[in-house]
């Protein structure tokens, strides 16, 4: 396939005008400025419209809490117990959610999904793409993090069962206690591993090893200023990566959110302050630590605000004063870096995955309109 005459926001290098893409199965083959002449190709004339990376929503629960459904859709929180690290997304995306039609619609191409902030440990997130039938198709990368909470929602849950953590303090022993579990655990396997002795396996554990190893972050719920240095501490303690997400409370703490060096994913922004954590929430926290450098992130956590409103967040925090660059950084390969998964999605770049958003307009404005969504190199979404 062959996308001709259009204007190619790369989101790496400058804005190439009247260009054209070379799509070979599932990759970008080529990106040039003018025309490409091959036999043999369907050819797209695009006559100027907007071609972007496939948006990415970094922090939401699709497909584990459904439309329409109930009780039996909803698959976000196993609140059995307050430690579930070994729970995997994967096995409870269901790829039939209607909110997967609608994220193509909007142009969002790729999603991390996972467990709620119920559980001081919640599970594993999973990067999948938002086209198929069958979630093992879909993954870009599972796990991609380890979900954990802070706040109001672990002390809520567990107070009403009357277990621990009822307090901040309670959910910050629970995950210390948790991560030296399973540093020593790491510990031992290594021992067993070098005298080629009998180890028994403990999937708790298991789930947490990447974490350790650096080769996932903690996904880290937290919204007040002093859940997200709790956040930071305990991160720093144990040498692990993590994200911060919600984030809501972040601009009044810019100066130490900046000096962490650490991915902020702000939101969801567009529903009303439902508990007290949200108090201090704004728009204006996307331009304030942006303008500071931080690598801001946007958010819809889906459904709390529909995935399909994902570049009207960004819009929003334009509005407010996030620079417009940025704010398509946000939705794109700055989503796509805190994810772990640039390497194969958030930017236009030949080897890249084939995921693109083609719009009449500018996206962040409320009338322009989807063209295409492709997903691996195919159309799944036409406007006609």
């Amino acid at each position: 396939m062959i996308l001709k005459n259009g204007k190619i926001f790369t989101m790496e290098k400058e804005v190439i005008e009247g260009g054209s893409i070379l799509i070979k199965g599932k990759r970008i083959e080529k990106i040039v400025r003018g025309e490409l002449n091959l036999e043999g190709e369907e050819v797209i004339d695009l006559k100027d419209a907007r071609v972007y990376p496939g948006f990415i929503d970094a922090h939401c629960h699709l497909g584990l809490l459904e439309e329409n459904m109930g009780f039996e859709g909803n698959d976000i929180n196993e609140t059995s117990h307050a430690v579930t690290p070994h729970l995997r997304a994967i096995d409870g995306i269901n790829p039939m959610d209607g909110g997967f039609k609608k994220a193509l619609r909007a142009g969002v191409t790729s999603v991390l999904t996972g467990p709620g902030s119920a559980n001081v440990v919640g599970g594993q997130f999973a990067a999948i793409k938002t086209c198929g039938i069958s979630v093992d198709d879909m993954i870009i990368k599972a796990p991609a993090a380890l979900k954990v909470a802070f706040g109001e929602n672990p002390k809520r849950v567990y107070n009403g069962k009357g277990k621990m953590p009822v307090t901040r303090m309670g959910t910050a022993a629970l995950l210390r206690e948790t991560l030296t579990q399973a540093v020593n655990y790491k510990n031992r396997k290594e021992r067993a591993a070098v005298k080629d002795e009998f180890f028994e396996i403990d999937l708790k554990m298991e789930a947490i090893l990447p974490v350790l190893n650096k080769k996932i972050p903690l996904k880290a719920h937290a919204h007040r200023a002093d859940d997200i240095l709790t956040a930071l501490r305990i991160a720093e303690e144990f040498s692990v990566d993590i994200t911060l997400d919600h984030c809501t409370e972040g601009h009044l703490i810019k100066d130490y959110i900046k000096a962490s060096g650490k991915y902020v994913l702000l939101g969801p922004g567009m529903h009303y302050n439902s508990k007290i954590e949200l108090t201090n929430r704004t728009f204006e926290s996307a331009a304030i630590l942006s303008n500071e450098g931080v690598k801001v992130v946007i958010i819809t956590d889906h459904p709390v605000v529909e995935i399909q409103y994902l570049p009207l967040s960004a819009a929003m925090c334009v509005k407010a004063g996030m620079k417009e660059e940025e704010a398509l950084k946000a939705i794109t390969i700055y989503a796509a870096e805190a994810s772990g998964v640039d390497d194969k999605v958030g930017s236009i770049k030949e080897g890249k995955d084939a995921d693109l958003a083609i719009f009449n307009g500018n996206p962040l404005d409320n009338f322009t309109e989807t063209l295409y969504t492709i997903v691996d190199g195919e159309i799944v979404y036409k406007n006609n």
